[in-house]
């Protein structure tokens, strides 16, 4: 991705954990790296097409200014996550908060923070096979499109299915959905977690019925194996119930394991069955 930068803006602001620092203020220099695609902008030489520092500057300056944090982590995580809801453009960013005029009693020219942060692209399966099935669907896909650090950006069709793995129960609903998220994959999780519990989601019996189930089937291109939370989901590659509705929103999604798109590797299922 290209990048616009901004250097060492300085800021008279209330930060601190001490109560002089809150009430008196203090100078903070805060540094930003926007990564974006800044070709259509220099082809048109239209700044709608870019992003302009100039706002951004005085953007980040009203933020600082508005806000009170103790801790220097706390305001430069709250000002990536506002300039990245709020710049559309805006893919990643690396945002830096210094504080030469750091309390410590030492000689020191500044302390900061730096973090990168962006948007991710991940991948959930959802299902329910108990109640109102459509309904209980319906308002997860909600709740999700209600989450600010989420953007549901595509949703397959509802797909009845036969229930996987031996046991006895009613048929599913099942699909899956695309989104950008600025949450990390087990922040994801967690919000999935809630959206179960608020369907009385109970987990008595493995592969039994439920309310509601939500999977995260892809996370970027990542691989994670964790002891709560395995990405690529696992066996979804013998699942046609997830194939065929990740063909339907990401056909060409290449596993990043298998090495195979979606479409092959629902191919490859239906040829073995």
């Amino acid at each position: 991705m290209d990048k616009i930068e901004i250097r060492d803006l300085e800021i008279f602001a209330n930060h601190g954990v001490f109560p002089e620092e809150t009430a008196l203020g203090q100078k903070f220099v805060v540094s930003a790296t926007m990564y974006t695609e800044t070709r259509p902008a220099g082809i048109t030489d239209d700044l709608s097409a870019s992003i302009n520092y100039g706002e951004v500057s005085h953007m980040i300056t009203d933020f600082l200014q508005k806000n009170t944090y103790k801790l220097l982590e706390a305001a430069v995580e709250n000002l990536a996550e506002m300039l990245l809801l709020s710049l559309p453009l805006l893919k990643k960013i690396t945002l830096r908060i210094e504080k030469p005029w750091a309390p410590v009693g030492l000689p020191l020219k500044t302390v900061a923070v730096e973090i990168t942060r962006g948007w991710h692209t991940a991948f959930i399966a959802f299902g329910s096979n108990m109640g109102d099935k459509k309904k209980y669907l319906d308002n997860a896909i909600q709740g999700l499109r209600d989450m600010k650090e989420i953007v549901v950006e595509k949703v397959s069709e509802y797909l009845a299915t036969e229930p996987y793995g031996g046991v006895e129960q009613d048929e599913f609903l099942n699909g899956v959905l695309k989104v950008r998220t600025l949450l990390s994959p087990d922040e994801l999780l967690d919000r999935l977690h809630v959206l179960e519990q608020a369907a009385g989601r109970k987990r008595i019996i493995h592969w039994g019925p439920r309310t509601l189930d939500l999977d995260i089937l892809f996370y970027d291109n990542e691989v994670i194996d964790t002891e709560v939370l395995h990405v690529p989901h696992i066996d979804m590659e013998n699942r046609d119930f997830v194939l065929k509705p990740m063909v339907e929103v990401a056909p060409y999604f290449r596993h990043p394991v298998l090495n195979l798109t979606m479409e092959q590797l629902l191919k490859e299922l239906e040829e073995k069955n």
